[in-house]
């Protein structure tokens, strides 16, 4: 028997709704999904060799603290580690990364930081939604972090002061959020006791 035609046309008026309606959903899943919050971890180079010369190595202890990056990094997304490493120009930056690069098996992709506005704009676009580590000098560390609109009150680093990680969260709507964390040990300068000079864990507000 055949189906009356206002019945037909109601069945298929029916199925073109939940069709659009489905489409609609996953448009809206992909939007979200491609507006995350993009989150950039950024620290200075770890401690240097003593000695003359514009591109100096790590030191022994600067090796350690690289390795101990590493592993604080390795797991940050839970179950895996950042998604890409972006270091400046230089010995240090790069033999600060190698160790996390390593473990994630992850290139080390060195960036101009003679614009960091310009870096700024790179990795919002690049890795929107993603966990990027960037390695940088010391002096970057304070102009950078606010060119993500995060804190504004990040001090200069001190010598010596190898044990900040900073945090910046940039979500597609809202506040952008700068956390400041301690790993491994901070070298006392040499003005100071030989030894670690203990710090405590601290943050910045901002944004």
């Amino acid at each position: 028997m055949a189906m009356d035609p206002r019945r037909r046309r109601r069945r298929k008026r029916r199925a073109g709704a939940v069709a659009a309606f489905m489409v609609l959903a996953l448009g809206i899943a992909f939007f979200f999904e491609s507006q995350a919050t993009t989150t950039v971890i950024i620290v200075r180079h770890a401690d240097v060799a003593p000695g003359l010369g514009d591109d100096l190595g790590l030191s022994p202890v600067g090796a350690i603290r690289a390795e101990e990056l590493s592993r604080v990094l390795a797991d940050v997304d839970v179950i895996q580690g950042p998604d890409a490493i972006l270091v400046g120009s230089g010995r240090a930056s790069r033999e600060t990364a190698e160790p996390l690069a390593r473990r994630l098996n992850l290139p080390v992709l060195e960036v101009d930081t003679s614009s960091l506005t310009r870096l700024a704009k790179r990795i919002i676009k690049d890795y929107k939604g993603k966990i990027v580590l960037v390695v940088t000098r010391p002096a970057d560390i304070p102009v950078l972090i606010p060119r993500f609109q995060g804190s504004k009150k990040v001090p200069e680093l001190a010598d010596g002061e190898s044990d900040n990680l900073y945090v910046v969260s940039v979500p597609w709507y809202g506040k952008v959020k700068t956390l400041r964390l301690r790993y491994g040990s901070r070298l006392a300068p040499a003005s100071e006791a030989n030894g670690l000079a203990a710090r405590s864990p601290s943050d910045v507000n901002g944004g």
